[in-house]
């Protein structure tokens, strides 16, 4: 069955195991099968320090046309040097000869132990073979051949109305740690056989990316690996190029990209529960971000949510420090989960007395934190997780 980065017409895909991990599939490939190349968008990581696959990447976007994508796990081919670069071109080039394509038309990432040269005999192996396994029952390995510390894949799919017709958006997505909002914060490849601009393409990827992939956050940390890749082969034979369309495609390219990133929140390392933060009455949306975000990394508040700890006074200590303007007495808090709703602070006081209600809303499996500064009309929602014994014992052993 088609599904993921298959289920838009025209692409297949593989995941294959070739032995850069001990048993989980390590290796996959996605392609078109149209006969020109793909509009291709991305977003990178903002990293400083940024893996040769994110640069080599960056070369391919200039163009903006692609064919394919090959993605390995197991080895993040980051911060090995020139050496490293020129792995990065091999996998592509392979990948080009296997699949009788330009290889400047075959996009590299790379996802792993940071530092370790990449196995070029075992990943060349690797891609002649999953080249050989290409169809378009391949979104479920595919999505598994990404994974790292991830205990599930990450597969999403949307069906989008617009005036020529309809096409199709499918996603995989792989995260679990080292996971900020800081541009792309993971690895997450996106087809779809809409026909569009490369600048209508990155339009609607950037407007996508920033109430989505750039509002989750599990620790604080950014990877050098961070890419979002979007292909768009045109295979549906619906342009969007009205407005109405392109407001409608960027619609439903948000719901496939959101729908990932939390659950990417729901399977990080060690998570127990999703927690939403929504902040509302800012001065401005920047401002409201810059409280959640603040919230959503404070390891007092991420901890109280482990153990349902209804210590109110950790979420008021984040708010203050978040380095905008507020109204102390201005603040309410709710927490909400599963139908109830137990408001926490009014007017900057503590109100409630329902302690058992406020242990039971935060330890839900999925829990909102409601926060209005009384201030204006900005509002942002971010999206994190607990912090639990389970994350320090997975990174205290994990070499990354």
């Amino acid at each position: 069955m088609s599904c993921g980065v298959t289920a838009a017409q025209g692409f297949v895909a593989a995941g294959v195991h070739c032995g850069l991990k001990k048993r989980r599939l390590d290796l996959s490939i996605i392609a078109s099968t149209a006969e020109e190349p793909s509009t291709l968008a991305a977003v990178f990581t903002r990293n400083q320090v940024q893996a040769a696959p994110v640069l080599y990447c960056r070369e391919v976007l200039a163009g903006g046309r692609a064919r394919a994508i090959v993605a390995n796990s197991g080895n993040a081919n980051a911060c090995t040097g020139e050496p490293g670069l020129a792995d990065t071109r091999a996998m592509a080039e392979r990948a080009g000869a296997a699949l009788d394509m330009d290889p400047g038309h075959v996009l590299v990432a790379s996802t792993g132990v940071i530092g370790v040269p990449m196995p070029m005999p075992t990943v060349l192996a690797g891609i002649d073979q999953a080249a050989t396994e290409l169809g378009p029952r391949g979104g479920v390995s595919a999505a598994e051949g990404i994974l790292t510390t991830d205990t599930r894949p990450k597969i999403k799919v949307e069906k989008v109305g617009l005036a020529g017709g309809e096409v199709t958006i499918g996603g995989i997505a792989k995260g679990a740690g080292m996971m900020a909002p800081d541009m792309a914060t993971t690895l997450a490849f996106v087809t779809t056989d809409v026909k569009a601009s490369p600048e209508a393409l990155d339009l609607a990827l950037r407007t996508a990316v920033e109430p989505t992939f750039n509002s989750i956050t599990v620790d604080g940390d950014t990877s050098t690996n961070d890419c979002v890749l979007l292909l768009a082969n045109g295979a549906a034979g619906v342009e969007a190029e009205s407005a109405d369309d392109l407001e409608g495609f960027t619609a439903g390219l948000q719901r496939v990209l959101g729908r990932l990133a939390v659950a990417l929140i729901a399977d990080a390392e060690g998570a127990n529960r999703v927690i939403e933060i929504r902040v509302k009455g800012a001065r401005t949306d920047a401002a409201a971000r810059q409280v959640a975000n603040t919230i959503a990394n404070s390891p007092l508040v991420k901890t109280a949510y482990r153990s349902g700890q209804p210590n109110w006074g950790r979420f008021m200590g984040a708010i203050g420090r978040a380095g905008v303007d507020i109204v102390e007495q201005r603040i309410g808090i709710a927490v909400l989960a599963d139908g109830e709703r137990v408001e926490v602070v009014r007017g900057g006081l503590g109100v409630s007395d329902n302690l058992e209600g406020l242990a039971r809303t935060m330890l839900a499996d999925h829990t909102v934190l409601e926060v209005d500064l009384g201030l204006g009309a900005g509002r942002w929602t971010v999206w994190t997780c607990d912090l639990s014994e389970g994350y320090i014992e997975i990174n205290a052993s994990y070499i990354s």
